[in-house]
Parts: C-alpha cells; structure tokens; sequence
C-alpha cells in the first residue's frame, strides 16, 4: 500500500487554503466569479450564513454527490467539528459535535446531537444514518442550540434540507457502480400540476455485496458489510394567496449484514493456543484485517416512514408556520458475540455461543407553531411552541451454547475441549421487553434588538417539560454464570416529570458592510434519562439526572475580495455536568454497558472555515478546527477510588481535524470537464474513557478524487471517482472484550482505496 505521512499532508492542506484565501488580487479583479450566497434557516428562519451569529457548517448535496457519498457519515469528513460512533447496528450508532455525544445502548436515553429532517427532529441519532438522498443541504450548528431546538441538542444540530419540487416538468436518473459490486439508483421527477400545485417523487435502490471476508465454511461465510436498501420520498407544494403548504411523506427499508467488528490483534493470555487453532487461516493485522470466523452472520435491518405537513402562511406582520409529522422507525440488531466459528470447542465461557436478536420499534407524533416576525424592524423575533410524543419498545434476547464440562484431556492448547458424548453443555437463553414513552413539551422565544445599524442584542429562552416512563420485563436464564444474561428477573418501571429553562444571549456588531463579529452565552439541556437496557438490574433503576451545557462562544464572520472569499472563525468554551456516559463492564466474562452521571465534562477550542473563488473556473474550502474534550471531574462515589482521572479525554474527540476541498471547472469544447478533491485529517483519539493505549485510534488522512465531465446543457454527467485514492487503511472504532482479550475494530468501507463511476441524465425544462 502507499503511504503518505499524515502531519505532512495536513501541513499542505492548510497552506492551500490559506493561498486561497490569499489568492492574486489581479485574478480576483479580472474573473467574473463569486461565491454563491448561502441561505440556512438555523435560527428558525432564512438568513444568509454571514448573518447568523452562530458557527454553522454547511455542506450541499452537490458537494456530497461530487465526493461519492450518500449518507450522513461522509460528514466525519467535510466538517472538521462533527465526528461519527459507527457500531455494527444503527441503534448503537450516534453523532458527536465538538467532542461531545452520547454513546447510547439504553431505549430511555436520547442523544446530544439532534438530527432534524425537513424541520421534523428525528427521535434517536441511529434514524439519522439511513440513505441520503436529494438533498439540498446539510446544516451543522456547533455548540448547544437549546433556545430553538430543544432538549436533545446540547452538543448541536445537524439539519438535514432535502429539496423542493421544481416549477417545472424535469428531473435525473442517476446510476452509479463501484468496485465490489456496488450499485446505486435514484432518480427525480418534478411535476408542476398547476401554476400553485407542484409535486416531486424520488426513488433510490442500491446493494452492495460487502468488503469484510468472513473464511468460515459454514453458512455464514462470504462477503460481509454489504447491504440491500431502498427508498423513496415524495413532495407536494402548493401556493395559497398568503400561505405556502409542503406535505411530505417517505419510506425506505434495508437489510445490512453489517457492521461486522473485526478482530485486530491476535487473542493472548492462556487462550491464546486454543484461539490460533480456531482462527486457522485468518490473519490479524490490526486495521488492515479483512477477514473474521464465525457461524452468525452479522445483521442489520430497518424500516421507516414518515410523513410531515408544513404550512408558512403570511399574515403581514410576520409568518406563521405550522410543521405536524408522524415518523416510524423500525430496526433489528442481529449479532454474533463470540467471533467464532465453533459449537463451544473448549471447556469454559471465554468459548461460549453467543447470539443476540434485538428488534425495536419507535413511533413519534409531533407538533410545532411559531410566529416569525417579518424581520427590519427594530426587534426580530420568533415566538413557538413544540410537542412530541415518542413510544419505543424493544425485544431482545440472548442465546447461549456453552460447554461446561469435560472428561477430555487437556490438549496441546492448554484447554480441556469438548466433543459430543464426552461434554456437558449447556443450551440457554434470557430475553427482555422493554420500553420508554417520551413526552415533551415546550414554549421558545428568541429576538434580536437592533440597537443600530451595526449593533445587535440577542436574547432567547426556552422551557421545556419533560415526561418520561418505562418498564423492563426479563425471562432469566436458569442456568448461572453463563456469559452475559443474568439468573435474575425484573419486573422494573419508573416514571420522572421535570422542568428545565434554557436559552441564550448575545452580541452581533458589524465591523464593516463585510466583516461581522459576535459573542454569546448558550445554556444546553439534556433530558433526563433511565438506564433501561436488556441486562437491567435493579441498581441501574435510578435517574440518570438531566445533562446541562453552558457556552460561551466568540466569532468573526467575513466576506472578502468582492464577495469571492468567506473566512469564518469561532472560539468556545463549554461545561457540560451530569454529563451522561457510558461505562463499560463484565458480565461472567462479557462485555456490557451502563449509562452513569460521569460528573463534569468540558470542550473547549477554536475552529475556522474558508470558501474561497479565486476565478470562474476554482473554487476551494477548507476547514480546521482544535477541540480539548476532556472530564474535569468524574463522579465517584463517597468512600470509592476514582475510576477516571480529571484531565481523561472523551472518547472519539480528537484534538485537530482538517478537510479541504477544491473543484475545478474547465471547458473542453462543448463540454466542462470538472475534477474534485476532498483531502480530510484526522488525529488521534480514544474509544474508551480510560485512554487504554490497545484503544487508541491512531490518525490517518484520506483523500478523494472525482472528475466529471458535463456537456453545455446540463443534460449528461459522467464522473469517475476514487475513494482513498493513498489506500490509507484506518479504524473508527476499537472495543475491548474480543475473544482472548483482542481487540475488536470497526473498519469502514472508505479505509480501503476504491472506485467508481456515475452517469446522471436530466431531462425536461430547467
């Protein structure tokens, strides 16, 4: 594989992007081109980016299109702020902004980044890592954004913008292959059916046949981290004489055997004979493995639909905005929990059948109203309320094969193994039921004072109420000490009422017509939680107290050189308490988690972000961003030795992160030919609290490639893109308790170099 030293490529990345944005005055003088304006709505109403005193990052489906992505993780490398928990099930996955999020098992706990779909918040972060697709833009607000989007956004928001239906008949095919035999299809369709009625439908299909090599010669075996996934979304607008309505309906479905955790390291210790003879012919080689050995095949299905009604009617003062949504969200984790591929070949639990089964269904009604004054006039404001109702409900059950017994002889391994006749198994289970309903409520206001024509007061609360209930039921295994299911039965329900008050305040001055700066205080808040999980015992039946955020953030915001270059730039220093983690424990030699108060946490650090257009023909982004995330104090208990030292850096918040990106467009007779650079770094982090040295994620850059060729109209595109084009293999993820103390690791598809070609066709009238 070619290598290139990292902290060498990042060096030259922001060297460009700081040529860019000192690009040749007389190239600036001569060229036509300018940024094009950017409009975002994360304040609850269309602004320009330059206007709005928050630090926002903002990725554009043809941006996302142009790198080859098509979900929410690509993000982990256009916005140096946001990182991704990739786990092998979407239920477990999360966002993180700032170094800040929740690594969530439990059903009656939610996240810290909320995900927001055409103005509709998604319930849990795991929705939000379905397909993308037509998208218009992505939004990423850093820092607590509680004033206007509630409880579940004490870390920030992601807001995801999918786009309108035209005004008239067009759409595109899109059809794209990659190596491995990937596909994916999407195609649009606008249909104008009167001047004020308007439509668009889009479809999406793609499979993938998977990159991981499971050498097993059961049925198991073959490619894993492959999937099967279809979509389709459909929108109608229609025109009153004062108001504008948007009904939007969706649903897609998927079948992932994914994500497969990989184990790195050859297992050690007094299993480690035993272990080499049951991974025969499998080779551990840390994060360029590709192969696993075992009988399960890792799953992942979902199921969702949602349905959402907008209406933005005028009533000359302002604009009233009704958003009424109902969303299902339906996923089931199918996993293997010994990575073997043996019926229990030794004596004891360390080689123990594991096999988990867990679906989940979650339904969510919402409701938001809000007054949005007109704007230009002396104070802008924005008066709403917002309900939301969310029942989910979990099965899950954990099968076991194990051998406890032998009268064979302890072998050349060291272990006394098993054989049929000679052995005593044990064939077990224990399963849950068990659920949360959530209920929240709240009333926001949030204005801007113009005290003139530079200066700007900001000023916003929210409260918010919050009611939570659930109930836990177990069927217990009859068998004790077997490997990760209890003896025990539960029978647990709670229920908790709480009120919390948030908001914000602010400066904006204008230094000039192009350069503005601002500082502000934000309070985040975090809803209660309980620690409801499959392995649930009546010590983890207490509240998870509520997770607060105060923030304080400074920033510039400037337009350069005739509009044609954006440099954005914010500090920030933010105290999070009763931050709510996870802590990682033994169950009879197997690994799970609880959620816990972890005491006082913070994130503090700088970032920056440049657009530049030096000419028609280049255009360039970058940006970095330096983040310290650590625990300032863990809770302990009275009389108790600290499990986390203060100083301990949070899991997966690596210090610096950079992207660049540039595009080139060059005509080429009748047609454009236009190539595309993503160049992303990431430093090191850590999976676990505890900064164990086996879970560290060592840094890596990537870079992608596409080149597109268009004709005059804009009818054909066909692009080729490489992925990894430096085949830098890396790992996003690292977790203890593989078999013989290995390590196991989440390999991406994008860690190995590959390519592809797409082919898009639009028609009708633009």
């Amino acid at each position: 594989m070619l290598k290139l030293n990292s902290k060498k490529i990042i060096a030259r990345a922001v060297a460009v992007a700081t040529c860019a944005a000192v690009f040749p005055l007389a190239s600036l003088a001569q060229d036509e081109g300018r940024l094009d304006e950017i409009v975002v709505t994360a304040q609850k109403r269309e602004q320009r980016l330059q206007d709005v005193p928050i630090a926002v990052s903002v990725v554009t489906g043809d941006l996302a299109e142009a790198s080859g992505s098509f979900n929410i993780e690509a993000l982990r490398t256009l916005v140096p702020s946001l990182n991704i928990r990739k786990t092998n099930t979407s239920l477990n996955q999360s966002l993180f902004l700032r170094g800040v999020g929740t690594i969530n098992f439990a059903i009656a706990a939610q996240p810290s980044v909320a995900t927001v779909l055409d103005g509709v918040v998604l319930s849990s972060a795991g929705e939000a890592f379905g397909d993308l697709y037509d998208i218009e833009r992505i939004e990423v607000l850093r820092g607590p954004q509680g004033t206007l989007f509630g409880k579940n956004a004490s870390a920030g928001v992601v807001n995801i913008v999918t786009k309108r239906p035209g005004k008239t008949l067009s759409g595109y095919v899109d059809v794209s292959w990659f190596e491995g035999n990937e596909m994916r299809i999407k195609a649009a369709y606008d249909s104008p059916i009167t001047d004020s009625i308007r439509s668009r439908t889009v479809i999406m299909k793609s499979e993938f046949d998977g990159y991981i090599d499971n050498v097993s010669s059961t049925a198991a075996g073959g490619d894993l981290n492959g999937y099967k996934r279809q979509g389709v979304r459909t929108v109608w607008e229609f025109d009153g004489d004062n108001s504008n309505w948007v009904f939007s309906g969706d649903f897609r479905s998927s079948d992932d055997n994914c994500c497969v955790e990989v184990i790195g390291t050859a297992p050690t210790g007094a299993t480690a004979l035993a272990y080499a003879s049951i991974y025969s012919g499998v080779t551990f080689a840390g994060d360029d493995t590709r192969q696993v050995k075992q009988d399960l095949q890792m799953r992942s299905t979902e199921q969702a639909w949602g349905m959402s009604l907008q209406g933005d009617i005028d009533v000359g003062s302002g604009t009233i905005t009704t958003i009424t949504a109902y969303r299902t969200w339906d996923a089931t984790e199918i996993r293997e929990g010994d990575w073997i591929d043996s019926l229990a070949p030794y004596v004891g639990n360390g080689f123990a059948q594991l096999h988990d089964f867990g679906p989940q269904k979650t339904k969510t009604f919402s409701q938001e109203m809000r007054y949005a004054s007109k704007g230009g006039e002396t104070v802008d404001y924005v008066l709403g309320m917002y309900f939301s109702k969310t029942d989910a409900e979990r099965f899950f059950q954990r099968n076991v094969f194990n051998c406890t017994a032998s009268t064979l002889a302890v072998d050349a391994t060291g272990q006394r193994p098993c054989r049929a006749g000679s052995s005593t198994y044990v064939s077990t289970f224990s399963n849950a039921t068990f659920g949360a309903d959530f209920k929240n409520l709240a009333v926001f206001a949030d204005g801007t004072f113009n005290a003139s024509d530079r200066l700007r007061l900001i000023a916003g609360a929210r409260w918010t109420s919050d009611d939570l209930s659930y109930f836990h039921n177990r069927v217990p295994t009859t068998f004790s000490g077997q490997p990760g299911i209890r003896t025990d039965t539960s029978g647990f329900t709670g229920r908790n009422s709480s009120d919390n008050a948030s908001g914000r305040a602010g400066v904006q001055f204008d230094m000039s017509d192009d350069v503005m700066v601002y500082a502000s205080y934000a309070r985040g808040y975090k809803g209660p939680a309980y620690n409801v999980f499959f392995n649930m015992t009546v010590n983890n039946t207490p509240l998870i107290e509520a997770e607060t955020a105060d923030s304080y953030e400074a920033g510039i915001k400037s337009t350069l050189m005739d509009g044609r270059v954006l440099v954005n730039a914010a500090i920030y220093d933010a105290k999070y308490d009763d931050f709510q983690a996870n802590n990682f424990t033994f169950l009879n030699g197997t690994l799970i988690t609880t959620l816990t108060n972890a005491g006082e946490v913070s994130s503090s650090g700088w970032e920056l972000d440049i657009q530049a257009r030096p000419n028609s023909m280049l255009t360039l982004g970058a940006g970095l961003s330096y983040n310290d995330a650590k625990v300032d104090k863990f809770f302990t208990p009275p009389g108790s030795t600290p499990s986390v030292r203060s100083g301990t850096k949070l899991p997966l918040a690596p210090e610096w992160k950079a992207s660049l990106v540039g595009e080139l467009t060059i005509p080429v007779g009748s047609f454009t030919l236009s190539p595309n650079v993503v160049v992303a770094y990431q430093d090191d982090s850590f999976s676990d609290l505890n900064e164990p040295t086996a879970l560290k994620i060592p840094s890596y850059t990537t870079v992608d490639l596409s080149v597109a060729l268009t004709d005059a109209n804009d009818r054909f595109r066909v692009a080729l893109i490489g992925r990894n084009l430096t085949d830098e293999s890396y790992t996003v993820l690292k977790t203890s308790g593989g078999p013989g103390g290995a390590v196991r690791l989440q390999i991406p598809r994008d860690a190995d170099r590959y390519f592809g070609i797409q082919a898009r066709y639009n028609f009708g009238t633009k």
